[in-house]
């Protein structure tokens, strides 16, 4: 019955009143079950679309971020090695205890539509393909002989290669900001559930721009920063939970034009930006000149082979997992809740 009820997605209709000001343009917005959203930052304004249903498209600006938080801020196992001690334990649950809470069969397909996965001779890369769950929504429009699962995780992927479907795709081992494909080589680019573990966002979105030929596709799916004070307390000890601008902003600093993002959420998660989500929004957009991305950008914020403390290490682990386990029980209590309150009235 749970697995039940927790399957589907849930195209959220936003209706957003767009008031300039001289401090900016605010934005007072709710869903259809009256949860009101906060109010964004400043923003300096060319236009990106967000697409919340397949008719209803948005225009907002693009955004220029007056309070972003520092790339620097301490995450206790978004980092690369605490993220792959992380995985080497949850890959043996991971399809049985993340993907009912936080990233369903429908949200999944919901979330790939906007990468207009419409040929099967498509050349697709998904990008901490982890365990091939979201490949196996990719090959159900492309030839799987035609895409290619990468994960920092061995352990992710010997999950990944044990299902029958993906027998055909190529698998390999490697780092999201340091692709190993040729520029310009790929047709479509996508990420799930990955870019929380970047350490620099923006290197990630870059790699992508390069390796995607001209008119190529990129679709980033991830979680969103939460509106629940305890929630964001937990977000921003984990790992990154960017907020809507923030994706836009990466994805047009990168080069891409027609930046799009989609919400998505589960059914059963009616207040879907009150706690977060794992995937909650799908951000894509389009290649327009061939060649590597025009944005420069400095050394990686992290060296994995530089030397780590043990007891440091040991310690954003304990904490990060502690941080995760918040995560895993918030779907539950959601499911919870929805059984309880009137269909209709804002959980």
């Amino acid at each position: 019955m749970a697995s039940t009820m927790l399957n589907g997605a849930e195209n959220l209709t936003l209706i957003r009143a767009i008031s300039p000001s001289p401090k900016g343009l605010g934005f007072h917005s709710s869903n259809f079950h009256g949860n009101y959203f906060p109010k964004l930052n400043s923003l300096s304004c060319n236009k990106v679309s967000i697409k919340t249903t397949k008719k209803n498209r948005t225009h907002i600006p693009k955004c220029s971020l007056s309070a972003s938080r520092p790339s620097s801020q301490p995450r206790f196992i978004q980092h690369k090695k605490e993220a792959f001690w992380f995985y080497r334990f949850l890959s043996i649950v991971y399809d049985h205890v993340i993907n009912p809470g936080h990233w369903t069969e429908d949200m999944r397909d919901e979330a790939l539509e906007p990468a207009e996965l419409n040929y099967r001779n498509l050349t697709v890369v998904d990008v901490g393909g982890g365990t091939g769950f979201t490949t196996l929504g990719i090959i159900k429009h492309v030839d799987a002989k035609n895409v290619t699962i990468l994960d920092q995780s061995p352990h992710q992927l010997a999950k990944a290669k044990k299902k029958e479907a993906l027998k055909e795709c190529k698998i390999i081992e490697g780092d999201a900001e340091d692709l190993p494909f040729k520029t310009d080589s790929v047709d479509r680019y996508i990420s799930a559930g990955s870019i929380e573990y970047w350490p620099d966002p923006q290197r990630g979105i870059k790699e992508a721009y390069r390796v995607l030929r001209l008119g190529g596709k990129a679709c980033i799916i991830g979680p969103v920063y939460p509106t629940f004070w305890l929630s964001r307390f937990f977000a921003d000890a984990w790992m990154l939970f960017p907020k809507e601008e923030e994706y836009i902003e990466w994805f047009q600093k990168a080069g891409f034009k027609d930046v799009q993002l989609k919400r998505i959420g589960p059914k059963w998660y009616r207040g879907v930006r009150r706690h977060g989500l794992i995937m909650g929004c799908s951000v894509t957009g389009v290649k327009p000149a061939s060649g590597d991305s025009p944005l420069q950008l400095g050394p990686k914020e992290e060296d994995v082979s530089e030397p780590v403390n043990p007891f440091v290490f040991l310690g954003r682990f304990i904490l990060g997992v502690m941080a995760a386990t918040y995560y895993v029980l918030v779907p539950i209590y959601m499911w919870l809740k929805d059984l309880i309150v009137p269909k209709g009235q804002p959980i």
